[in-house]
């Protein structure tokens, strides 16, 4: 890691008001930082907080309920945890950008692509309506987008899946941002369409030096596209590193568990059967004052039930949250 990181969050906590009590925590004291030019991979199964991180990263948290209980969010030396909404709405699509996880939801149905692709480009660069349509236009050729003369007048709902996806990756580039943000953005989509989208992003993050954060469940997607790679269970990060180490060594047991998961083939070509993990990730009210991934984990003893372990350095960048982890000195009974 550089020592001045494109993006530093430190500490940071997502909360949401209760009707029946304090606020209670979504996201929590999560820290990373990310390079320009890196691609960042946050892995972990539904409900674990990624959308969230990401949707705090741009500021756009639901209201009134959702809010960033603490911690910092250090964009190039700035704290845009606490810059104003005019601020942010500055900031979005120029230095931040995001593409969503259903694009039929994120794309104005009653507007063109070449439309809703120009309004970019006048809202943070004041070009006419000549030089923002170029713009564009140049987009969709940029992102490969088939015929897209003719596209630029097409409304989402004309366009297959892929192509929508295009036109949200598009969106998200249009004024150079530094940080992409991806919230799975081959959900939904065929495997065909899925190599497609990610072989595009990593072709544009190499053209424009772009950094992303791409949020997945798919360790296989992680393989292709992480520099390092972040693991998320019931809103806390529990093991970070480069991608070489979490592959070559996964050391806290729920990444052990989602790569065993992960389908396999034997030596005469055959799938295995699917490993599976036992349970669900515990909702907010029901997470204990110990490592929430107990009551799933194999190794769990009472210590683990009852103490939260910390996030400690193994080697190089690779850090864990895991009782277990370690030296046997180091483990409780």
């Amino acid at each position: 890691m550089t020592d001045n990181p494109l993006l530093s969050v430190d500490g940071l906590t997502v909360a949401f008001s209760s009707p029946d009590g304090p606020p209670v925590a979504a996201v929590q004291e999560l820290s990373f930082s990310l390079n320009a030019g890196e691609t960042l991979c946050i892995v972990g199964e539904s409900g674990c907080g990624k959308s969230l991180t990401a949707l705090s990263l741009m500021r756009l948290l639901p209201r009134p309920h959702g809010m960033i209980g603490a911690g910092r969010i250090m964009l190039e030396g700035r704290d845009i945890a606490t810059a104003s909404e005019a601020d942010m709405r500055m900031l979005r699509g120029r230095a931040i950008s995001m593409i969503f996880q259903e694009p039929m939801t994120s794309l104005n149905p009653v507007l063109t692509i070449g439309s809703q692709i120009s309004e970019m480009v006048k809202v943070h660069e004041g070009l006419d309506e000549t030089a923002c349509r170029q713009r564009a236009l140049d987009m969709l050729k940029l992102v490969r987008i088939p015929e897209p003369e003719r596209r630029m007048d097409d409304y989402p709902h004309q366009l297959s899946g892929g192509m929508r996806q295009r036109v949200m990756i598009a969106m998200a580039l249009v004024c150079d941002p530094k940080i992409l943000l991806a919230d799975e953005p081959t959900t939904a989509l065929d495997v065909t369409i899925e190599a497609q989208i990610l072989e595009l992003i990593q072709d544009l993050k190499q053209r424009t030096g772009t950094a992303v954060i791409l949020i997945t469940h798919d360790f296989g997607v992680v393989a292709e596209m992480a520099d390092r790679v972040l693991v998320m269970y019931a809103g806390r990060q529990i093991e970070q590193g480069t991608a070489l180490e979490l592959f070559d060594a996964p050391t806290h047991p729920y990444t052990q568990a989602l790569m065993a998961a992960m389908p396999r083939f034997n030596a005469e070509g055959a799938q295995t059967r699917l490993k599976e993990i036992a349970g669900i990730v515990p909702a907010l009210h029901e997470r204990g004052q110990g490592c929430c991934f107990a009551p799933r984990c194999e190794k769990a003893t009472r210590h683990c039930f009852d103490s939260m372990p910390p996030l400690r350095l193994m080697a190089g960048e690779h850090s864990v949250a895991c009782w277990h982890a370690g030296s046997p000195q180091e483990r409780h009974p």
